[in-house]
């Protein structure tokens, strides 16, 4: 009995081991398995969670795409905006000893009153994120670092940073505080292309307990933050720098309240060069009180263009077949319509004179003239065709589309004034669009300003040029062409011709609506002038604006040299042959010689 007894003793013991081995085995396994979820599978969740709050934060802000442009020389892109590292110092307050000692190191390192950051500790002892100040650059946090100060820590982060300054604030726009904290571009191409330079922000989910603490042995989440992508524009960096800074001396040389240049590729609709004055800092940004400053006037300026306008009326006249350019009639100075006079802007009857002369001399009743044989609803479609009154998609924005409903109004007076500039509106985009088309053989191109994207992953969004239809003729467009080579050689736009080169483009001076009251302002004006270079194989197309200037009337004073400064610099840029010599006497294509295999204007002479 007492032998039994122990063999099913030793039998029981035998069960009990082999139930506690397997117990063991099956919480090794359970181990093994939640350390390889740990460390291996949601590793770098658990690395992140363990990180304090700030550290976390900052790892899950992506970081901003740039802005960048590039240099015809090397084809290498430069930035104009991109983005740096920044620091915020915090303080802990409850972590000093002596909240006065540690103030009285890092005021004047923060920029600060030693009493203001004494105050806003004591108000709150216990609060472990006090923020002292923000986008510190890393030298300047190193200086505060090495002090070792007590109670003050450090969050890296970045800020915005834009190396060019003073070539295209509103081109570029800025980057305003988020509540995310990543920023949102405002205006420019911040502003336009904000989807795609912000990137996409990490995320993080955990449980907590009823405490509000977060649990770590959970379900979370993790995504890593996605960068934001690249976006390189059509700028040239060297045209966009002389054109912004030649366009400065002139508006201050005239005393003028501002001035805008445009600068295209006539071919592709490519911007190569965009700025206004006044201009502000992308980077300080907080200095501009008036909001409406950050508005791009070359996309959202609406005016009256003046006589640069009379190129379309001109234009489409050839292309209805209604004058050529050695068309005449008799100007007698003033055409009385709807029982309003309208007179020339030098106030003479010129007599007879050729639909090149008109453009010569710019004169109001000339334009009157073609208007008239167009016909009010050809004309109208007419200048829909060159793109007003519509949106270009720059790619832009805000953009304004301008103004031609006058041209829907009953009366005669509304095509008459409009033929040669008023009552109409229009934007410089849509002018230096215009004038691209009768560079470019008729065909409007759509302008763009970004040349490409380049996303996180190396992959390239580029952006291919799009006609948006043909304005006039081929045809047509050689004949104006050979016109506004006139206008440069003999008529108001001397000043914007390059010695060497046949230039064509007209002048604009228009007058400022009164705000107040009917008419216009009384010695207050706004010289243009659009063309384009050389004229028989264009490689650019340029509209330059001054608004206001002070000490001179006309264009042919304000907008015309301008033009002309920026034009000698882009052609020897760009390293164009001189089509004559450089010191020859003015002389004048053959408008009535075209070839029909080139298109290009013959070079002998004749005399309008």
């Amino acid at each position: 009995m007492h032998v039994a007894t122990s063999r099913r003793s030793v039998g029981s013991g035998r069960d009990r081991l082999t139930v506690l081995y397997w117990f063991f085995a099956a919480l090794g396994v359970l181990l093994v398995a939640k350390l390889f979820s740990l460390q291996i599978w949601n590793g770098a969740s658990y690395r992140l969670w363990a990180t304090n709050q700030h550290e976390l934060q900052a790892k899950l802000i992506p970081q901003r795409g740039r802005i960048l442009v590039r240099d015809r020389t090397d084809g290498s892109l430069h930035p104009l905006a991109t983005t740096r590292d920044a620091w915020t110092v915090y303080a802990v307050p409850k972590s000093m000893k002596d909240p006065g000692a540690v103030a009285k190191e890092l005021a004047p390192l923060v920029g600060k009153l030693e009493a203001d950051l004494v105050a806003a500790w004591t108000e709150n002892p216990d609060d472990p994120y006090e923020p002292v100040a923000k986008a510190l650059t890393t030298e300047q946090a190193d200086v505060i670092r090495e002090k070792k100060l007590e109670g003050i820590g450090f969050v890296k982060g970045w800020a915005r940073f834009y190396p060019e300054a003073n070539i295209g604030g509103h081109l570029i726009g800025f980057v305003r505080p988020g509540d995310d904290e990543i920023g949102k571009g405002a205006y420019g191409i911040e502003g336009a292309y904000n989807d795609v330079l912000a990137g996409k922000p990490g995320f993080v989910s955990a449980q907590k307990d009823a405490g509000g603490r977060r649990l770590v042995f959970d379900d979370g989440v993790i995504r890593d933050a996605v960068n934001g992508g690249d976006v390189v524009l059509t700028i040239d960096r060297t045209i966009q720098h002389e054109a912004c800074t030649t366009l400065s001396e002139a508006v201050s040389r005239h005393g003028a309240d501002s001035g805008s240049v445009i600068i295209m590729d006539a071919q592709t609709g490519a911007v190569l060069a965009m700025c206004s004055v006044p201009d502000f800092d992308p980077a300080n940004y907080g200095a501009t009180k008036d909001l409406s400053a950050f508005n791009n006037p070359v996309t959202l300026s609406q005016y009256e263009p003046g006589s640069v306008f009379k190129a379309f009326t001109m234009a489409i006249g050839l292309e209805e077949g209604k004058v050529t350019p050695k068309s005449t009639y008799v100007d007698t100075g003033v055409e009385e319509i709807d029982g309003f006079k309208i007179k020339n802007s030098d106030g003479k009857a010129h007599g007879e004179q050729t639909m090149t002369q008109v453009l010569d001399e710019s004169l109001n009743t000339g334009t009157i003239f073609v208007e008239r044989l167009v016909g009010r609803e050809s004309f109208k479609l007419g200048m829909e065709k060159f793109g007003f009154g519509k949106l270009t998609d720059v790619g832009l924005t805000p953009e304004a589309k301008g103004d031609i409903s006058a041209l829907s109004k009953k009366g005669n007076v509304f095509g008459a004034t409009a033929s040669f500039g008023q009552g109409i509106s229009v934007t410089p985009i849509q002018l230096a669009a215009a004038y691209a088309a009768l560079a470019n053989g008729g065909v409007l191109m759509r302008p763009y300003v970004v040349d490409e994207v380049i996303r996180p992953d190396g992959t390239r969004e580029k952006t291919k040029p799009q006609t948006v239809g043909r304005a006039i003729s081929y045809r047509a467009a050689r004949l104006i062409t050979g016109m506004l080579v006139s206008v440069v050689e003999h008529g108001h736009g001397k000043r914007a011709g390059a010695p060497g080169y046949y230039v064509a483009g007209k002048t604009g001076t228009a007058q400022v609506p009164d705000p107040k009251a009917a008419g216009y302002l009384k010695d207050v004006s706004i010289g243009s002038f659009a063309g384009y270079a050389p004229a028989d194989n264009p490689r650019f197309v340029m509209l330059v604006k001054i608004d206001r200037p002070r000490d001179v009337q006309w264009a042919e004073s304000s907008a015309a040299p301008l033009f002309g400064d920026i034009a000698g610099f882009l052609l020897n840029y760009l390293q164009v042959p001189p089509e004559r010599d450089r010191n020859a006497r003015p002389d004048l294509p053959d408008l009535t010689r075209i070839s029909t295999s080139t298109g290009s204007v013959a070079t002998s002479t004749s005399q309008p």
